[in-house]
């Protein structure tokens, strides 16, 4: 059963990800001091700070438009630690080619904020999908 500080954090990953494409309204839902990471990413990727990851999402947004289903939430028995599944579909601005993923976050929460997110896909699939034909 949960309780309502877990009930808080995943009510603010489904909002964090579901105002992908807006980077001010995502970002609405992190920390000052919140950390990217993107293990799975050529090379490995980790940026922190909220500004920063504005500035990259800004960048990164640009060229994949797409829209984020979360298709799974585990919580854990952290309240403030939640892992969610989820699904991209869109496409790449620099190519026309459709661009879709699965990924899974881990994501972990301060006072009602996203502190961290840990973000683990499919890199073969974006370096497709930004290949011209």
């Amino acid at each position: 059963m949960s309780n309502d500080k877990e009930s808080r954090n995943i009510a603010t990953l489904r909002a964090a990800l579901a105002a992908v494409g807006d980077v001010d309204a995502q970002m609405a839902h992190y920390a000052d001091d919140a950390v990217f990471e993107f293990p799975y990413a050529s090379p490995p990727g980790r940026i922190e700070g909220k500004q920063v990851i504005a500035e990259y999402l800004s960048g990164a947004l640009a060229i994949f438009r797409m829209k984020l289903t979360v298709t799974e939430v585990y919580p854990t028995t952290d309240p403030d630690t939640v892992i969610a599944e989820f699904r991209s579909e869109g496409t790449v601005t620099t190519t026309g080619k459709s661009y879709e993923n699965t990924y899974i976050t881990v994501m972990r929460f301060r006072d009602g904020l996203i502190v961290s997110q840990k973000e683990f896909y499919n890199p073969n699939a974006a370096v497709e999908a930004l290949k011209a034909d």
